[in-house]
């Protein structure tokens, strides 16, 4: 039952860092498409952004295989 429980919450995490993701990127190219001459410092926000949800998404998958 453990495992199972520790797969769901496994699962959970990289469906929201996916959804994360997903809506920096979309809110990133609105903002290029808005002001193409900040696209330099637009982009490295959104590198820096997308790489602390994914470091908060191993974090919580590594929780869920380490809690089971």
């Amino acid at each position: 039952m453990t495992g199972t429980l520790a797969a769901l919450g496994a699962g959970l995490a990289v469906i929201g860092a996916g959804i994360g993701i997903g809506l920096i990127g979309g809110k990133a190219m609105d903002a290029i498409a808005r002001q193409p001459e900040a696209a330099g410092d637009i982009r490295n926000n959104m590198i820096l952004a997308a790489a602390l949800v994914e470091g908060a998404a191993l974090i919580a998958i590594l929780l869920s295989i380490f809690m089971s």
